[in-house]
C-alpha cells in the first residue's frame, strides 16, 4: 500500500511512497509516446538531481510477451535509473498477465503503471487505454491480473475521467484500483473526446481523491509550470503531480518542480539560449547513442526542435533547416549562428504540444451498449507494437 501524509501550508511536499519506493518530491514524468525514451528520461532525470519517478513510454503487453525487437529497445534503462518504471498497454488480461509475470521474474522493471488514458484511436478503437474502464469487468480483471503477477512490485494506473461527458468512468474506476490492490492512480482531467483541447477539469481530482482516501492520487493535466503543480497540489488535493506536454523541449521544468515542491521558489531555471541549444546537442547526441545511429538520432531529434525554439527570435527559414538536419555538426552549426545571448522569452512557459480537442472518440462497434459485458474482447484485440 503506498501511504503520504499531507504536508502542512507553506512546508515542503511530503513524499509519495509507492510500493518499496519513496518518490520525493512527488513528481512523476507522463509516459509519452515516442518521447518519454531512455535519452529524455535521462535528461529530465539530470535537471531533477535524479528526485522523482520517470516513466517509460507505452509498452504493449503482446510485443513484450512476443520479444518484440523494438519493444525490447525500448524497455532500456540507464544504469543510473532508479527506480525503472514501465508503462503497460493491454486488453487482454491474459496478455497483461503474462507480461506483468515477465517484468517481476525476469527483474525487468521496479514499478509498472498500466495505461488506461491513452484517447488515439488506434488504440481506443481496439477498446484500449482511454476506453477500456467504461468496461466495468475488464477493467477489473486487467488490474487484478497485474496485481497479482507483478509479486512484490507496485502496480499504478493511469486514467481519464471517460469517455465523453455521458460517459464519466473515473470513480468507479478508482474504486476497483483500491480493491484490487493499485498502488496509487493518476487522473488526467480530460475526457477522451477532449483529447489535449480545452482546459483540464481539477475538480475531477478532487472529487477522485475523496473518493478514493485510501490511495494516493496524483493530478495530470495542464501543469504547465511548477508553479501550477503547487496550485494543483492545493486546491485538489491530490498527492502528487504528473508531468506531460509541459516538459516538452524543457527537461528543466523537473529543476524547478523540485525546488518549487521543497520551498525553493526563486531557484528557478531560465536558461539563455546558448543553454537550450546545448541541452538540444546532448539531447540528439543521447539519442544517437541509444538507437545506435548518429543520423537516425538526429532524425528523431527533430521533432523536439520546434519545442526548445519556443518563444525565442528564430526565423522560419533557420527552424525549417534546424527541423531537418541530419547530422550533430550540422545541428551545432545551424544554432551558432542564432543569437544565443537571448534571454528565455516570456510567456514561453504557457502550452505546448498537441491542443487538439472535441475529437470523434473510435470505439469498437457497439462498446457502449453495455459497461459490463466484454464478450468479443481478448487477446487479437491487442496491438503489437510498443510506443503509441
Amino acid at each position: 500500500m503506498s501511504t503520504l501524509t499531507t504536508p502542512a501550508p507553506g512546508t515542503a511536499a511530503a513524499p509519495l511512497r509507492i510500493g518499496p519506493h519513496t518518490v520525493a518530491p512527488p513528481v512523476v514524468l507522463a509516459p509519452m509516446a515516442g518521447i518519454t525514451n531512455a535519452p529524455f528520461r535521462t535528461l529530465c532525470r539530470e535537471f531533477s538531481g535524479g528526485k522523482g519517478l520517470f516513466v517509460s513510454e507505452m509498452i504493449t503487453t503482446r510485443a513484450l510477451v512476443e520479444r518484440n525487437e523494438k519493444t525490447t529497445q525500448l524497455i532500456h534503462f540507464d544504469a543510473t535509473e532508479t527506480p525503472r518504471s514501465i508503462q503497460l498497454y493491454g486488453v487482454d488480461p491474459l496478455t497483461v498477465g503474462k507480461a506483468v509475470r515477465m517484468i517481476a521474474e525476469e527483474g525487468l522493471a521496479d514499478h509498472i503503471d498500466l495505461n488506461f488514458g491513452c484517447p488515439v484511436p488506434k488504440v481506443t478503437r481496439k477498446g484500449g487505454g482511454s476506453a477500456l474502464p467504461y468496461k466495468r469487468n475488464l477493467l477489473r480483471a486487467i488490474v487484478r491480473e497485474a496485481v497479482t503477477g507483478a509479486g512484490d512490485l507496485p502496480v499504478t494506473m493511469k486514467m481519464r475521467k471517460g469517455i465523453d461527458d455521458d460517459h464519466l468512468t473515473f470513480l468507479d474506476a478508482g474504486r476497483i484500483a483500491v480493491e484490487e490492490g493499485v498502488a496509487a492512480i493518476a487522473l488526467h482531467g480530460r475526457t477522451t473526446a477532449q483529447h489535449y483541447g480545452g482546459t483540464a477539469d481539477w475538480d475531477a481530482i478532487a472529487r477522485l481523491k475523496e473518493h478514493v482516501p485510501e490511495i494516493p492520487v496524483l493530478g495530470n493535466g495542464d501543469i504547465w509550470s511548477a508553479e501550477d503543480a503547487l496550485r494543483m497540489v492545493r486546491d485538489t488535493g491530490c498527492d502528487g503531480v504528473v508531468v506531460g506536454r509541459g516538459c516538452l523541449g524543457r527537461p528543466w521544468l523537473f529543476a524547478d518542480l523540485v525546488a518549487a515542491f521543497e520551498g525553493r521558489t526563486d531557484a528557478y531555471v531560465r536558461p539563455a539560449l546558448r543553454e537550450v541549444a546545448d541541452v538540444m546537442v546532448r539531447h540528439a547526441t543521447l539519442l544517437g547513442e541509444w538507437i545506435g545511429d548518429e543520423a537516425r538520432g538526429v532524425i528523431d531529434f527533430r521533432k523536439h526542435v520546434a519545442w526548445y525554439l519556443k518563444g525565442f527570435a528564430v526565423g522560419s527559414e533557420m527552424r525549417k533547416r534546424l527541423a531537418i538536419t541530419s547530422s550533430l555538426a550540422a545541428l551545432r552549426a545551424g544554432l551558432d549562428e542564432l543569437d544565443l545571448d537571448q534571454p528565455w522569452p516570456a510567456g514561453a512557459d504557457g502550452p505546448r504540444g498537441r491542443t487538439s480537442g472535441n475529437n470523434r472518440v473510435v470505439l469498437p462497434d457497439g462498446w457502449l451498449k453495455d459497461p459490463y459485458d466484454c464478450a468479443g474482447v481478448g487477446e487479437e484485440a491487442e496491438l503489437d507494437t510498443s510506443g503509441g
